[in-house]
């Protein structure tokens, strides 16, 4: 259906006139239609139009497209522009809306919003489309960072690097690119959103493919390349050699000990390595830089050799020893064993620390492991090449008990010369289970010096011989068979119970001995801390035992004697050696006191 109204409007302008006057009137109506679809065609939204200025206010210009009614454009687009807008002045616009719809009955003519800046935008873009392409190269300037990557300017307009594309490793900051001029590729044209993504990354990475290729097919082990430190970690460096990374690693870079790559070398930084492997298939470089000097274990055992004294360095220090430098490149261990002849050492900074100079013999070289073994109290005097002069045999010494053990008690008797008492030699007459029944760690102890075994640096040493032996006559004088002792019970056993006669003397009064009928549990004749008297039985002072027994107390003579017989029957003893003589076990085993034995 026609709009005649429209074409009634359109009839006005000269054009449509001529043209009604050339064509039949049946198709004048056709053709006015057409012309009214071309005439639509060029104002429509999203165009590029050429405008004139026909007037200019405070905020805004008004511009003549050719249409039915003009356009307006912020006086703001021209911000930055040399020259301001001037009325007549021909300028290039966008139609970015039609605010009202041609035609309608109450605006048959219209109103349209223009665009210079934009306008402007697109014929750049146009321009730089004749010109870019994918896949090309093209060259930048970085101008800002942005989330993702940075913008670059491409001539007139920017476009984006992401921060992935930036370098084949991310840098720390992109930020840093900020300012330089930068080649790269372009990756993806977005006509629609009129954006270009590029890649600097893929350049480099072709470039470097080129280089790899080439430099793999002239490289060879034991050159020596020039080369550009590209990244560094805690066990090397990563060295660019111009198309392909080599490792640094951190043991070949310098014959001395070195803690961190970067006490080497630096991010950026030039330097000359040597080729020391290549492995083709995986293409993988190991490289040198202390290969470049002379190996200063060269000639080791003639430089340093055995049982020489030499002054070093202390570099580290472990739980087992520390590691002393001779000279740049030559280090030694000192074995935390090999430190002091005296002094225990319980981790080698009581004695050393880092830095200090120290004086080291040489104990042994070994050139291929690269390895010396040094000494610290070898270049001292050993005290126990004179133990046997300071502490000969019968000596009596004064010392502090540094420990105890379950067979005895080490006596320190100087920084690093301990002496052993064994728990036989604590007492003449007490039964020792452990040596903190008579002794405690820090006492000042007396003792004497019963041997010394200088080969395997040893000194016995006992407490019970600073006294005379009493079984070798006051015990065996003080008590004699038959007769009555007092004493208090110390001890109970499932045989018997131990009568603590003296100080440190104690007798044996066997289970058998208790009472005339059977006991079956000492405890219900007697309890420990229980003041009795007793018989004396027997004294052996060759087992220096002493046999008790409670239930003879009240026995006379004749009921001793008969005792006595009875038990010379029963364990077979002639008849003769019954007189004068009380059987009492003392622990042999043979007697009816110890059955069996203790």
């Amino acid at each position: 259906m026609v709009n005649r109204n429209l074409i009634r409007s359109l009839e006005d302008d000269d054009i449509f006139a001529e043209l009604a006057l050339l064509v039949p009137e049946d198709q004048g109506e056709e053709l006015l239609l057409e012309a009214l679809a071309a005439e639509q065609q060029d104002y429509a939204q999203g165009k590029l139009v050429d405008g004139q200025i026909v007037e200019i206010n405070d905020e805004w210009a008004l511009i003549d497209v050719g249409f039915k009614s003009e356009g307006t454009v912020s006086l703001d687009e021209w911000s930055g522009d040399e020259h301001p807008p001037k009325v007549g002045d021909t300028v290039k616009v966008l139609i970015e809306e039609m605010e009202d719809e041609i035609g309608a009955a109450d605006d048959p003519y219209g109103m349209i919003s223009l665009s210079k800046r934009k306008a402007e935008k697109i014929i750049e873009w146009e321009e730089m489309m004749d010109k870019v392409a994918e896949g090309q190269v093209v060259t930048g300037t970085v101008v800002r960072k942005i989330k993702g990557g940075l913008l670059v300017e491409l001539g007139v307009i920017h476009v984006f690097l992401p921060g992935s594309q930036v370098d084949i490793r991310r840098p720390g900051d992109i930020g840093d690119f900020i300012g330089r001029v930068i080649q790269a590729e372009v990756l993806k044209i977005d006509d629609t959103r009129r954006n270009i993504v590029i890649s600097r990354r893929s350049l480099i990475e072709r470039q470097r493919e080129e280089d790899r290729t080439y430099l793999m097919k002239e490289l060879e082990v034991g050159q020596i390349r020039k080369g550009v430190v590209k990244n560094i970690a805690d066990f090397g460096a990563f060295v660019d050699l111009g198309g392909i990374d080599g490792l640094l690693h951190i043991t070949d870079m310098a014959w001395e000990r070195i803690g961190h790559p970067t006490e080497m070398v630096s991010i950026d930084q030039e330097i000359e390595v040597k080729v020391l492997h290549i492995d083709r298939e995986k293409q993988k470089i190991a490289l040198g830089l202390k290969q470049k000097d002379r190996n200063p274990w060269e000639n080791i055992e003639e430089k340093y050799p055995v049982n020489t004294d030499h002054k070093g360095e202390v570099v580290n220090v472990m739980s087992y020893g520390a590691f002393v430098k001779l000279e740049p490149g030559i280090e030694g261990l000192v074995h935390i064993s090999e430190m002091s002849w005296t002094k225990r050492v319980n981790h080698p900074s009581e004695l050393v620390n880092i830095g200090d100079e120290i004086e080291v013999k040489i104990l042994g070289v070994d050139p291929e492991g690269q390895q010396l073994s040094l000494g610290m109290k070898q270049t001292q005097k050993n005290p126990w090449d004179e133990v046997l002069e300071r502490y000969p045999e019968g000596t009596d010494v004064t010392g502090k008990v540094r420990n105890l053990t379950n067979y005895g008690a080490f006596i320190e008797l100087e920084e690093g010369i301990d002496g052993l008492l064994h728990v036989s030699d604590m007492s003449w007459t007490r039964k020792i289970g452990h040596p903190s029944e008579m002794l405690e760690k820090g006492q000042e102890l007396a003792c004497r010096v019963l041997s010394v075994d200088e080969e395997r640096r040893r000194i016995a040493l006992g407490l019970k011989q600073l006294d005379n032996d009493p079984w070798d006559g006051d015990i065996p004088d003080k008590y004699q068979p038959g007769q009555l002792v007092k004493g208090k019970v110390t001890k109970i056993t499932n045989f018997g119970v131990f009568i603590g006669l003296e100080d440190g003397l104690e007798g044996l009064l066997h289970i058998s001995e208790l009472a005339d009928q059977k006991v079956e549990d000492p405890e219900e004749v007697v309890k420990v801390g229980d003041d009795i008297e007793v018989k004396v039985l027997r004294v052996d002072t060759s087992e220096r035992k002493i046999g008790l027994s409670l239930k003879r107390v009240e026995w006379d003579e004749d009921q001793e004697k008969a005792a006595a017989a009875a038990e010379a029957a029963e364990n077979e003893v002639p008849a003769s050696a019954i007189e004068g003589d009380l059987k009492g076990g003392l622990g042999s085993g043979e007697g009816p006191l110890f059955p069996g034995g203790e």
